[in-house]
């Protein structure tokens, strides 16, 4: 244990420039990550006193690749970024684990009582709560400790704001006392199970695969109980290219049923062959039975069917390219896939709002604004939100410039690639 000061006066000398440009990438963002940790410390020392295990640090996520495939088993490419939260921690002796996020109050978890509480679920304290019990469900120590987190990965922005944090409360345990010997995939796993089953919320494993492994990760979802992970490691920044992801700022309210769609459409035409999912059948049979799967189930969902098997294909050309360090042939990739999702998938903008479409727009300015510059897709669920675009360095300026005219100041973030997942930084 060491006091807020020490670890403030290593921030300010210098001394832990070079981990923080390990860890976010771009050195221009040293001295407002300097800043940024030293305000937590003093926050901590207000809350807690003076005396800090660490600080840790999880990544907010962006999907690369694999648009819709995951509830049908498939392939899915995710990276972690350089925007994430961060937590200051000391362990206590108390049995309670007490974490206030900057803007929110202060939570209060009894370790005597992780049993699931139906009256928390879809909040803050149902996901530290499964979290915990997971942990412990699993084999691992766990303990008491004060926490304040502040976070920068912006929530509703598709980069998994809620996989950042599950992951972080599962690498703070981890470290305070489990010497940082539980996996990255298991603290992945036990993220999904928190939000399933304290949460309230079906999700997938992509969003805390991506948070938890780091870097570029390459998931095979045909078997739920075990996926296969491929951690990829690959410099974007180092290839000349830049991650920028647009909030185009369109409204999420009543998507509910476009989202629901997506999966039900592409169950239903696996249901034409008796199966629960479209990674049980092969692209072939789809093909041929055309006609019997346009009446059953209507032209839309059998072209969604054949966006999910094409979209595979691109995942694994996506990391074929990277592991051969082929920039160009990963680009083209991601560029079929946003076409795929324009036109097959279909989840740019809703059918039932065809005067909003936002991120047709935002999709039409970037070809334009990049030309041979880079490519832009959708990011995410899609029909509302974000769009993703892999733009050269010397052409971020011009792009971020056009997005944020038209959608708004800081509407287009500009964001790299890090090699970590969750960690502990000092």
């Amino acid at each position: 244990m060491k006091k807020v000061e020490t670890f403030i006066n290593r921030l300010k000398s210098g001394e832990l420039d070079e981990r923080l440009i390990d860890i976010y990438v771009d050195s221009n963002l040293v001295e407002g990550q300097k800043a940024r940790y030293i305000e937590a410390l003093n926050n901590f020392k207000k809350l807690f006193g003076e005396n800090v295990d660490g600080i840790f640090s999880a990544p907010g996520r962006s999907e690369i690749g694999g648009n819709h495939t995951d509830h049908q088993h498939g392939e899915v490419l995710a990276a972690s970024i350089n925007d994430d939260a961060i937590a200051v921690v000391a362990k206590t002796d108390n049995n309670k684990v007490n974490i206030l996020s900057e803007g929110y109050d202060m939570i209060t978890i009894d370790l005597d009582n992780l049993a699931k509480t139906d009256s928390e679920e879809g909040t803050t304290h149902s996901l530290i709560r499964g979290v915990i019990a997971k942990t412990k469900e699993n084999g691992h120590n766990i303990g008491g400790f004060n926490a304040y987190v502040t976070s920068n990965v912006l929530s509703g922005s598709g980069l998994s704001s809620s996989a950042a944090f599950e992951t972080l409360i599962g690498t703070i345990l981890s470290g305070l006392y489990n010497k940082m010997s539980i996996s990255a995939v298991e603290i992945a796993m036990i993220g999904q199970y928190a939000e399933n089953v304290y949460f309230g919320k079906p999700c997938g494993l992509m969003d805390q695969m991506a948070c938890s492994v780091g870097s570029l990760c390459h998931i095979d979802f045909a078997n739920l109980e075990d996926p296969v992970v491929e951690k990829i490691t690959f410099d974007l920044d180092n290839a000349g290219y830049s991650l920028c992801i647009t909030d185009t700022k369109g409204s999420h309210a009543d998507l509910t049923p476009d989202y629901a769609a997506v999966p039900a459409e592409m169950k239903a035409v696996a249901a034409c062959f008796n199966k629960s999912v479209l990674n049980e059948i092969p692209e072939e049979d789809i093909l041929s039975h055309a006609s019997y799967i346009r009446e059953k189930c209507g032209d839309r969902a059998f072209l969604r069917a054949i966006h999910f098997y094409e979209e595979n294909k691109r995942v694994r050309q996506e990391v074929n390219s990277l592991n051969n360090n082929d920039i160009d042939s990963f680009l083209t990739a991601v560029k079929k896939s946003g076409d795929s999702s324009y036109k097959y998938l279909q989840n740019v903008y809703t059918n039932h709002q065809v005067d909003k479409q936002n991120m047709s727009i935002a999709l039409m300015l970037s070809e334009m604004t990049l030309g041979d510059n880079g490519v832009a897709r959708v990011h995410g669920g899609g029909f509302a939100g974000t769009i993703q675009a892999f733009v050269k360095n010397e052409a971020v300026t011009e792009y971020k410039a056009t997005m944020d005219e038209i959608f708004g100041d800081n509407s287009c973030n500009v964001l790299k690639i890090r090699k970590y997942g969750g960690i502990k930084v000092m």
